[in-house]
């Protein structure tokens, strides 16, 4: 759970839209092929740092309180949930991912689930920084 001292509305707008992705998240060089506007079914490409291309879709929005998106690259799947929670200083976002493999990605990708959920917060937290400023 991550502290952002905004309110629920600000930050689902904020981290839900993926044209900010790259602003906060720390593995992303940039986004690309933005599918229009915010909604279940959105899609865009992620480019990382490393250079893997993830296509990404939001599968669940339900504005300010809960927004999912799943991403597909090479055999792997990720799903990551936010939940936005008010609070009297802003909203408390919590994140929950899973990451599987397909075949021999299996134990990668259980491995990779282990420290994948301490990214998210930290990028969390430097979303929560720059809605702050």
């Amino acid at each position: 759970m991550v502290a952002f001292a905004v309110p629920p509305e600000v930050a689902f707008d904020y981290l839900a839209d993926p044209r900010h992705r790259a602003e906060w998240q720390s593995s992303l060089a940039r986004v690309e092929d933005v599918d229009g506007e915010v909604r279940v079914g959105q899609t865009w490409t992620d480019v990382t740092k490393p250079g893997l291309r993830p296509r990404m879709t939001t599968t669940e929005l339900d504005r300010p309180h809960r927004w999912t998106e799943t991403g597909t690259w090479r055999g792997f799947a990720a799903t990551l949930t936010l939940t936005f929670v008010a609070t009297p200083g802003g909203c408390e976002v919590t994140a929950t991912m899973s990451l599987n493999g397909a075949g021999l990605r299996a134990p990668l990708a259980r491995a990779l689930g282990l420290v994948a959920p301490y990214a998210v917060r930290g990028d969390l937290r430097h979303a929560a920084g720059r809605l702050a400023a």
